[in-house]
């Protein structure tokens, strides 16, 4: 089939080579332009427009989808579909335009997390699985018949990155099977229960600052699920400070929310609503992260000090 690829970042790239090495015919690729980042505030383009243009591949950017020079552009192309992965939301003039409208790759088992951050609430709700979905795109977001899906463990050790990657990797995969399947008329579209349907909203900044009465098992999640980057913030004598690498310690210390129990060469253990939490990263606002090692070297938390104020 003709596949036009729409995607923006690393998590979208797997199935951009997948679908390359099929049997399948890339005939385009949509992504956002580049935009200005970092301190230098220089032009940096997405993941896949930076793989599309080393690659030499037909390379479509576009400040809105609603254009009526992108939407000529991909009519040209006589697309059978579109595939999209981590992408805008489609309008339903672009949705209409292939023969065989859209389908776009979703990482959780839908209807389950439905939004822009299924990855980050898994791990911040604690589940012990997830999934990946393939389905048909409609206006609703993430609403339309699944196609295929495919479950998977979460490790108690997996951050954003790491269960990201195995799910990319996963959904490449699933991607170009669905293909196959549609093109061959095999596959039995199932229709999502609403009932059954929970969302995974973006998650803000003010959703980043650590609330210490909190127990440590749920702080320990939205550091998870907010890792590598940007990380849990909180702060110390007034500076802002991002925390990484955290674990749970069952011990019944009861000092104070945010209260600091301890601090030694290699972790700070705070306590919480329940439990301690240990952590041995951290980042001082302007500063680049380090380990507690490096931290303390520099600086003195210590027993008593009050994270959070």
């Amino acid at each position: 089939m003709r596949v036009v690829f729409m995607g923006n970042p690393q998590f979208a790239l797997p199935t951009l080579t997948a679908l390359l090495s099929s049997q399948h015919d890339v005939v385009g690729i949509v992504s956002n332009p580049p935009k200005p980042m970092g301190r230098g505030r220089k032009l940096k383009s997405t993941a896949i427009g930076q793989f599309a243009k080393e690659n030499d591949l037909n390379l479509l950017q576009s400040l809105t989808l609603k254009s009526d020079e992108l939407h000529n552009q991909l009519s040209v192309l006589n697309p059978d579909i579109f595939v999209v992965v981590a992408f805008q939301i489609l309008p339903k003039s672009l949705i209409d335009l292939p023969k065989f409208g859209a389908l776009n790759l979703h990482a959780s088992l839908l209807p389950k997390y439905r939004g822009a951050g299924p990855i980050q609430w898994s791990l911040m709700n604690g589940d012990k699985t997830t999934g990946i979905t393939v389905f048909q795109i409609m206006p609703s977001v993430d609403t339309g018949d699944i196609l295929l899906q495919e479950k998977m463990d979460i490790s108690p050790y997996d951050n954003m990155l790491t269960l990201g990657t195995r799910l990319s990797t996963i959904g490449a995969n699933l991607v170009v099977n669905a293909l196959d399947g549609i093109e061959a008329g095999s596959l039995q579209p199932i229709i999502q229960n609403n009932n059954n349907a929970t969302h995974a909203p973006k998650i803000t900044k003010e959703m980043r600052i650590i609330n210490w009465s909190w127990a440590a098992e749920k702080i320990h999640n939205w550091v998870r699920g907010s890792s590598p980057h940007p990380g849990m913030s909180s702060t110390w004598k007034g500076k802002r400070m991002r925390i990484f690498n955290t674990r749970v310690v069952d011990e019944g210390v009861i000092l104070g929310d945010g209260i600091v129990f301890k601090a030694d060469s290699e972790e700070i253990f705070v306590d919480t609503g329940e439990h301690l939490l240990a952590f041995s990263e951290i980042q001082l606002e302007g500063k680049k992260r380090m380990s507690v090692s490096d931290f303390m070297k520099g600086n003195n938390i210590q027993m008593g000090d009050k994270l959070g104020e």
